[in-house]
């Protein structure tokens, strides 16, 4: 039998299969997309996320990140990472790394989706497959935590999306420039010497040009070529009622996500996949519910209050400002999220 079977093959779920294996246990990916994976991302990994990439033995090239820097208008602030920096690097580049680690930990990658998941007190069977245990790692929409009842109704308040394309030019800055309008916002994160991706975050209903539009000092410095198609992502926001039903856990975005405002979910992704495997090495799997809380605790509160403050129409424009007056207020906010 094997001994973890995973459903997605993405950052989350590689990273999984690669410390299952390193724990010495059999782990397998079911993942029905050709690789490497693309998808929309912001494609920022903090300090966190490269730290768990060089523990598991992933080589990831990128361009080296400084830190965070909000712009609205003619404001800005900045704050720079403690020790090590962070990672700007393509989805792809991060997906074809994570695979290659795998791999080379006798990682078994097969064609196939997990829709359902029938579950004994043994084991798991999924995709005709039987093992001891199940980590769902398949995204936003997560089909394994839909088909176990974890999801509960979405709650009241606009949904939000993310969309993300590339352009062919050289970056103008060594941070993750965070763009501010009434209207959402724009992450703009150096990949390449001469690419730069630009991911735009708001409500849904409007194209990536029109909303592109409402950050016009940043438009100006898009003028070079096209370099990849629009990719979305939404609705954002998923709640989910736990992350370990029997012998199934939740990590990455499929164990629940507020919002990419704070840029996180590729270090999150890694982190709490190191711990499900954790709890299942232990033979306490009910372990990683508080373990998830506490890994994520501090991006959950942070997260959740951006963007109360980003949908209250008294807050909404304060925040740029805010962080211009209080900049020490802003570094530690960056501090702790890294």
């Amino acid at each position: 039998m094997i001994d973890v079977l995973v459903a997605g093959g993405g950052p989350a779920g590689l990273a999984a299969a690669a410390h299952a294996a390193l724990a010495g246990m059999e782990a397998v990916v079911v993942e029905p997309r050709e690789r490497p994976v693309d998808k929309a991302c912001g494609e920022g990994v903090m300090p966190g996320g490269v730290a768990a990439l060089r523990a598991l033995g992933a080589e990831v090239t990128g361009r080296p990140l400084r830190g965070i820097r909000y712009v609205e208008g003619g404001r800005s602030v900045e704050a720079g990472f403690r020790g090590h920096g962070g990672l700007g690097v393509r989805r792809t580049e991060l997906h074809a790394a994570l695979h290659r680690r795998a791999a080379e930990l006798g990682v078994r990658t097969v064609p196939g989706r997990v829709a359902s998941v029938r579950q004994d007190a043994d084991g798991v069977r999924a995709a005709g497959l039987r093992a001891r245990w199940l980590i769902a790692a398949d995204g936003l929409h997560s089909p394994v935590r839909r088909s176990l009842g974890l999801e509960p109704a979405p709650g009241p308040g606009p949904a939000r999306y993310g969309l993300r394309r590339h352009y062919g030019v050289r970056p103008w800055s060594d941070c993750v420039e965070v763009h501010w309008s009434p209207h959402g916002e724009a992450y703009v994160t150096p990949v390449g010497d001469r690419l730069v991706g630009v991911a735009v975050l708001g409500h849904g209903g409007a194209g990536y040009d029109d909303l592109l539009a409402a950050f016009p000092g940043l438009t100006p410095l898009l003028r070079g070529p096209v370099a990849s198609a629009v990719r979305g992502a939404g609705p954002l926001r998923r709640r989910v009622r736990r992350r370990v039903a029997g012998r199934v856990l939740l990590v990455g975005d499929a164990a629940g996500y507020v919002d990419a405002l704070t840029g996180e979910g590729i270090a999150l992704a890694l982190v709490t996949a190191e711990a499900a495997v954790r709890a299942l090495a232990s033979g306490r799997p009910q372990d990683y519910e508080a373990a998830w809380r506490r890994l994520t605790r501090t991006h959950r509160l942070l997260t959740e209050g951006l963007l109360r403050a980003r949908e209250h129409p008294r807050t909404a424009g304060l925040i740029v400002p805010a962080a211009c007056r209080l900049p020490r207020l802003f570094a530690a906010a960056v501090h702790a999220l890294q």
